[in-house]
């Protein structure tokens, strides 16, 4: 049975096509819905302009989380799990249509969805651009207008039943979870499963970024929350040696070190990866400043000078045979 009726929201009709089941679900500040969407124009074809099932990938909003267009938490609230269930939205509810589609696309192309945008509301980024990239989504920025959306909610997640996104959580939340993220990434160093481990320091290492970006630089606060991200940081730079990954290694050390320039372990991780790639002046001064600021480690410098050194010999007699063989075979 089709019902058409009106939701106590200005400018929206609502439409069931498949009953759910239950109860409307309970909600809280972080559940979470979980559904597909379909986004259509209201003309004469019913023009379609985005289908999350096409694009493979369901879509998923936080309640109380400021999505741009708040309109769906909206219609979602109105729905029981298993529902399918048309909704008109006047144009008042779809004005930040078209950047909440350029972001979902952008993710299914696997780009990131807030490439090139200044830290700004999403009103003054709609102004900050001339084109979204999508000529249809253009359209939709100069001529605002009524849309239909067609939603299938498949669940509800309370906020203790689902892992938390790091950007989906409070400040209390992200504290309690460094340490935890910490723990889980050394066992996995343990067990030699550096990728695994490399990211639950990263996402540690994000959680205590984005507390210091509500900080001042410098003061009491900020360098508090400094002194928890520098060891994640050079865990995750660990990792990375381990994986071979050199260049990774040398930016994180390079920024750690903008900040710390009296960070033996930071010199010594750079310096190891500074030999990986053969910039053997690099390692060498890096290598020397870890003796002159940490002298506990000069035992492990001489080594790591010892090996480099033997790494270049070789490097420089492999180097020399390769030429010889190029000029004598330019001679035959």
């Amino acid at each position: 049975m089709e019902e058409t009726y009106l939701l106590n929201v200005e400018g929206v009709k609502k439409k069931i096509l498949h009953g759910g089941r239950g109860e409307l679900p309970k909600l809280q500040d972080g559940s979470k819905f979980t559904f597909h969407f379909q986004t259509l124009k209201d003309d004469f074809e019913r023009t379609v302009i985005d289908d999350s099932r096409e694009a493979g990938m369901p879509m998923e909003i936080i309640v109380g989380k400021m999505f741009k267009l708040e309109i769906w938490e909206t219609l979602l609230s109105s729905m029981r799990i298993g529902e399918v269930a048309e909704f008109w939205c006047d144009t008042i509810h779809t004005g930040m249509y078209a950047l909440v589609s350029r972001g979902m696309r952008r993710i299914t192309e696997g780009r990131d969805p807030l490439e090139g945008q200044k830290h700004r509301c999403g009103m003054g980024n709609m102004f900050d651009y001339h084109s979204t990239g999508y000529d249809d989504l253009d359209e939709l920025q100069r001529t605002p207008q009524p849309l239909i959306f067609i939603l299938e909610l498949f669940r509800v997640e309370d906020p203790s039943a689902y892992k938390r996104d790091t950007w989906a959580m409070s400040k209390e939340e992200k504290l309690a979870a460094v340490p935890v993220l910490h723990s889980e990434g050394n066992r996995l160093v343990l067990r030699r499963e550096f990728a695994q481990a490399a990211a639950k320091y990263q996402e540690a290492v994000i959680c205590l970024r984005n507390l210091q970006a509500k900080e001042k630089p410098w003061e009491d606060g900020w360098l508090k929350l400094e002194s928890l991200v520098t060891p994640l940081v050079l865990n995750y730079c660990q990792c990375q040696l381990e994986l071979g990954e050199y260049y990774e290694v040398l930016e994180h050390t390079t920024e750690l070190l903008q900040k710390h320039n009296d960070n033996a372990k930071a010199y010594f991780k750079r310096a190891k990866a500074h030999a990986a790639v053969w910039n053997e002046r690099e390692a060498r001064e890096d290598f020397q400043r870890v003796a002159h600021l940490d002298p506990s480690m000069a035992a492990a410098v001489k080594k790591e000078l010892k090996q480099l050194g033997e790494r270049m010999r070789k490097k420089h007699v492999e180097d020399r045979k390769r030429y010889q063989g190029l000029f004598q075979s330019s001679q035959g």
